[in-house]
């Protein structure tokens, strides 16, 4: 009983989110091969670090198509983080259930989403991009990015979810369909 009751802190935050960017992230690519997971997998690592210091305001999973570079797909998700978090360890009044439950609901979403935007017939690339505080010391395998926005996009807003330390929302822009 006290378990459900027990809430969250920084650093299961930070967890938790970094948790769902790795879920979020492998519905919108799936399927990846391994050598894929073992780069989202250490993007995911560092991100965490970054989310539990509060330094992320967004990460953005861009989708191009190779041969002429245009962005087809830009899958957003911003970042508020209650900085207080980082002074009082004390955990916040949120059951990890609701939070799962929360989580679950937004990656039903995305994989939903998925199913209804336009099918990507063209070789593509992604690129994630972490926007982080302007201070904040980079690793050197990480390079600065432009925003990469779509021209005449369409927009859909996704679910949120909170942590009550970090909050995620979430939305896609894809490529508007041509008329025929």
């Amino acid at each position: 009983m006290t378990s459900t009751l027990k809430g969250i802190t920084l650093k299961g935050s930070a967890e938790l989110v970094a948790e769902f960017f790795s879920f979020g992230i492998n519905s919108i690519l799936s399927p990846l091969t391994p050598k894929l997971k073992d780069y989202l997998t250490n993007v995911v690592s560092q991100l965490k670090d970054w989310l539990f210091e509060c330094t992320v305001q967004k990460l953005v999973l861009v989708i191009t198509c190779l041969e002429t570079n245009e962005v087809l797909e830009r899958w957003q998700f911003d970042i508020e983080c209650d900085k207080s978090a980082k002074e009082s360890s004390a955990p916040r009044e949120k059951s990890i259930k609701t939070i799962h439950d929360e989580i679950r609901s937004i990656i039903r979403q995305v994989t939903a989403t998925v199913s209804f935007l336009p099918l990507l017939e063209t070789p593509c690339s992604f690129d994630l991009l972490v926007y982080t505080d302007k201070d904040l010391v980079v690793p050197d395998m990480w390079e600065e990015s432009g925003p990469q926005i779509i021209d005449q996009s369409e927009e859909v807003r996704l679910r949120s979810f909170t942590t009550s330390i970090h909050k995620v929302n979430s939305m896609v822009a894809y490529k508007r369909s041509e008329a025929v």
